[in-house]
């Protein structure tokens, strides 16, 4: 039998005792039972937890960690940072992103991933040109999330321009040209890639960099089920563009233009009017937040309880990488919001009064969701992933489950999670990933090459 006996675990309906795990060898769970009787012979743990969904990754961006902290000349921005990374994303070939995938993903599997969604846009070589497989990047990345044993929704980006009104792309963003075409194609090439560990979807960058007929024609084409991520109204820069061109800020003419349901993810949407915080809540769609990311590039904060209270569905994710900490995504969304409110304890619903178990339930459900697949949550039919919580350190000794995941999120800086599975197979033991020693050592080898190149 694949089974773990869990003393406490999370269950979609709170925290239960004596649960029996059981999965099958293609990973998926075959049961789920509450108030069992450990049977010989079955491993148990004492705090086990559904692993999270990272719902927005560019994996490449790990790389560029620390480097881009440095001021210039003018009031640095969005705006700046996206120079600087255009210049080092210019010569990275598609055996350096793996590498650098790689390390990612057995990062994030340490800190409580078990799955992500990877928005990736860097399709072709340095020249400009397309690979002989227009998804030789995607299939890079897809390997590399094998390697580390992560699950993945690839996102193959549309990205034809470099501001609304269809203005022609800078230079520095050759290696990121896609149309619908281009786009298609990639999908298409990935299919025979799809599998229980890897979902395929599209990103259409954003509204500035494709247009609303290009989105139109590929989502034509697009499995119904699919799902659909954009980058939308991050900036204030963006939304006076946006104004500009169309006379409407991006989230409403983004509702006005296209058929906006569940199987959307609008990253960031940090800056929305009233109006626009009610349609997103009202479709269904996930708003995507990346509070680590949103902070260190200065976006702003997402109205966030204003969306909790309509009912809006959340996930996070760690997009750029200064972190790569479901912990600390979560509680800097919540951080964020004590400083602009001047309160506390502000992501909570009348059913759950606990900010870390509202938090954590609500990424799990919004980022599943997100990543179109069978995740985030202990129960039959869901794929086998889950955390096993560090019962020894200090900060998890002797407490009771309710108060769990409060201390989990919000008490301390040490990484809490000692063991993950992911789909039935054990992919970080004792804090350490299974594969890492290789990992690392060609990840070190890409990151002196990259290094060589920036002097």
């Amino acid at each position: 039998m694949k089974a773990l006996f869990a003393h406490h675990a999370l269950l979609p309906d709170g925290w239960r005792k004596n649960v029996l795990l059981q999965w099958d060898d293609r990973g998926n769970f075959t049961a789920v039972q509450a108030d069992a009787v450990a049977a010989p012979g079955i491993p148990s743990a004492r705090l086990v937890m559904p692993g999270m969904v990272n719902l927005h990754s560019h994996a490449f961006q790990r790389a560029l960690g620390g480097l881009t902290e440095v001021a210039g000349d003018t009031k640095d921005s969005f705006w700046t940072w996206r120079d600087l990374m255009y210049r080092f994303a210019r010569n990275i070939t598609p055996e350096q992103m793996e590498a650098i995938a790689a390390q990612l993903y057995s990062e994030c599997l340490r800190h409580g991933y078990t799955s992500i969604c990877e928005f990736h846009y860097v399709q072709r070589a340095p020249d400009g040109a397309m690979y002989p497989q227009a998804s030789e990047t995607a299939q890079r990345v897809i390997a590399a999330a094998r390697h580390a044993g992560i699950g993945m929704t690839m996102l193959p980006v549309l990205y034809s321009y470099a501001g609304f009104g269809e203005l022609p792309l800078k230079p520095e963003q050759a290696r990121f040209r896609t149309d619908a075409r281009d786009v298609l194609k990639i999908i298409g090439e990935l299919e025979p890639l799809r599998d229980a560990q890897v979902e395929i979807g599209v990103a259409p960058h954003s509204l500035r960099a494709a247009s609303v007929a290009q989105i139109r024609e590929v989502l034509e084409h697009l499995p119904k089920a699919r799902p659909v991520h954009i980058h939308i109204a991050e900036q204030q820069g963006e939304v006076q563009q946006s104004l500009d061109f169309s006379g409407k800020r991006p989230v409403q003419y983004l509702f006005e233009q296209l058929p906006v349901d569940a199987r959307w993810c609008l990253v960031h949407a940090t800056h929305l009017t009233q109006d626009e915080v009610t349609a997103i809540a009202c479709s269904g769609a996930v708003a995507g937040l990346c509070p680590t990311t949103e902070a260190n590039l200065g976006d702003g904060l997402f109205p966030l309880e204003s969306f909790l209270e309509q009912g809006g569905r959340i996930g996070v994710g760690s997009d750029s990488h200064v972190s790569q900490s479901a912990v600390e995504e979560l509680r800097w969304l919540e951080y964020g919001q004590r400083l602009l409110q001047q309160r506390r304890n502000i992501a909570v619903s009348g059913e759950e009064r606990r900010v870390g178990d509202f938090l954590w339930q609500a990424a799990l459900q919004g980022g599943a969701q997100a990543a179109g697949r069978p995740v985030g949550a202990l129960a039959a039919g869901k794929r086998a992933d889950l955390l096993v919580l560090d019962d020894d350190h200090p900060n998890l000794d002797g407490i009771d489950a309710a108060d769990v995941l409060g201390c989990f999120v919000f008490s301390g800086n040490d990484n809490l999670v000692r063991d993950v599975m992911v789909g039935g197979q054990w992919v970080v033991r004792g804090q350490k990933h299974v594969a890492q020693p290789a990992i690392t050592t060609r990840f070190k080898k890409t990151l002196a090459e990259l290094r060589e190149l920036r002097a």
